[in-house]
């Protein structure tokens, strides 16, 4: 069997420079994510904005085929 040491290397080279970028994308990521994130997520807002809470229409109360059919008409919570 012959082994070509020449292909290998080359090959070792590419996955090597393919880690180091992988990195060094990964890191400039982690950098750049805390400058777009709101530094504040759930403050209240300002201006004329309200906050959207969700209530609980039904809860708890209600039988359980008119929690079904609120299930399927409005949709999951």
């Amino acid at each position: 069997m012959i082994i070509v040491y020449r292909k290998w290397a080359e090959r070792l080279r590419y996955l090597l420079l393919f880690i180091l970028l992988s990195m060094f994308l990964y890191h400039m990521m982690a950098w750049v994510a805390p400058l777009i994130e709101p530094s504040q997520k759930y403050r209240e807002p300002s201006g004329r904005a309200v906050k959207v809470f969700q209530s609980k229409v039904l809860g708890n109360e209600g039988t359980f085929t008119e929690r079904l059919r609120f299930f399927y008409w409005f949709g999951g919570e």
